[in-house]
């Protein structure tokens, strides 16, 4: 979707409190249930509002389903582009000064939007934070996670509870400067939650209870693991590679340097293979770091939107 498209969308059209993106692949035994569910509970509070559907190509008949459910704004598209992409440009085409993300699969407490909503309140984002995993294969998908995200707290220098989680609410200025890191896939979550942090914006995460989901999970065991490893080496090259390298390399410097102290003594200044080779990897490692890091700084754009927590 081309900026001049984005454009026409919001011609002439008022502003809102809140935009609800709703990104819809093959979901049509519940829509109707779910979209009732996120109205009745927001008629229900003090924020004017509204829903954005985003068909990603769907071929279950839930396009023809969305089009004739009213008080919808609905971006449909050809074919299927991933979840990551629907709720980019549904972002972009959101008339609402706060952007809430959620799913219609009936996992996500879309009945308590008004009370995420509530606690952004001099914050920049709020996430809800699953007390419990109920997803597809979780014997696969929960170390996977906690990898992810113990790296993620690790990186940001910040506790983060919950990563991967769909249900979020935050100021769409601050986000409008990262959409163009997002990935196609399921990781946009987690990009946009470290492309917050990362920049000095504030995320609160609040404790929600996660339900089964109806419907066919969209979760492939291989493709999506894979996805998983590769958003690892991103957040690592993408926001702190110092941190990440600079460890290993000074740990094998000092045991190269003590195994090139003990050659000297021991081998009569005669220089083992193995210690060249690990103060040779050393070097190398601290050499990537800082090449990496330079690139990031480099590379990482400057912004002008202030933190919810300057200026208020």
């Amino acid at each position: 979707m081309s900026a001049e498209i984005i454009n026409k969308v919001h011609e002439g059209e008022p502003q809102v409190d809140v935009t609800i993106v709703l990104p819809v692949f093959n979901e049509s035994g519940h829509l109707e249930k779910e979209i009732f569910r996120v109205h009745e509970s927001m008629k229900a509070s003090e924020y004017s509002y509204e829903v954005l559907v985003v068909d990603d190509g769907s071929t279950d008949g839930s396009g023809d389903i969305l089009r004739e459910i009213d008080g919808i704004r609905l971006l449909q598209f050809a074919h299927n582009r991933g979840s990551g992409s629907a709720r980019k440009y549904g972002t972009l085409a959101a008339r609402g000064r706060i952007v809430v993300w959620t799913d219609v699969d009936m996992s996500y407490p879309n009945d308590q939007i008004p009370a995420l909503l509530d606690e952004l309140d001099h914050y920049d984002q709020v996430v809800g934070a699953r007390r419990t995993e109920e997803g597809t294969i979780r014997l696969l998908r929960r170390p996977a996670k906690w990898f992810i995200r113990k790296l993620a707290t690790y990186l940001s220098g910040t506790t983060i509870p919950d990563l991967n989680s769909g249900f979020r609410a935050f100021r769409r200025d601050v986000a409008l400067q990262f959409l163009y890191l997002l990935p196609a896939g399921f990781s946009c979550v987690t990009t946009i939650t470290m492309t917050f942090l990362s920049n000095g914006y504030s995320v609160k995460y609040v404790p929600i209870d996660y339900a089964p989901r109806e419907g066919e999970s969209k979760f492939h065991w291989w493709k999506d693991t894979r996805r998983y490893l590769l958003q690892v080496v991103r957040m690592v090259l993408s926001y702190s590679p110092l941190k990440v390298l600079m460890p290993p390399a000074i740990f094998l410097g000092l045991v190269g340097t003590g195994k090139l102290i003990f050659d000297l003594y021991d081998k009569d200044f005669r220089i083992g293979t193995n210690t060249i080779v690990l103060l040779g990897i050393a070097v190398s490692l601290s050499l990537l770091g800082m090449l990496a890091d330079l690139l990031v700084q480099v590379n990482k754009k400057r912004h002008d939107v202030l933190p919810a927590t300057i200026g208020r």
